[in-house]
């Protein structure tokens, strides 16, 4: 199972509709992301937009692949793309920033 942590960030006048939308994701979007292979996904905010994400799957880029073919995903990081600070112009969904983050240690139960 890989571990992937990444991070992105969020807009600091978004902060609290982005809270708010992560209270109400789409059952159909959860349902996605659970056939796709995402399992343990947790997202962590700072106060200054910082966002952490953290999940587990067997294949991280195969699980991206998959979402990507889903029209679900499509629409959720339409609506979500107005709360990030995107690095460069080529970039729209938060997704396509998903960048796993180097693991440097891990302490195992």
């Amino acid at each position: 199972m890989q571990r992937v942590c990444f991070s992105l960030n969020v807009r600091p006048d978004k902060l609290e509709e982005y809270k708010t939308r992560h209270r109400e994701v789409w059952p159909e979007m959860i349902r996605a992301l659970r056939d796709a292979g995402w399992r343990n996904y947790s997202l962590f905010l700072r106060p200054d937009g910082l966002l952490v994400g953290y999940l587990e799957t067997s294949d991280f880029e195969q699980s991206l692949a998959e979402m990507k073919r889903r029209e679900v995903n499509e629409r959720w990081q339409r609506e979500m793309s107005q709360f990030f600070l995107f690095q460069n112009a080529d970039q729209s969904m938060a997704d396509q920033m998903m960048v796993p983050l180097e693991e440097v240690f891990h302490l195992d139960s």
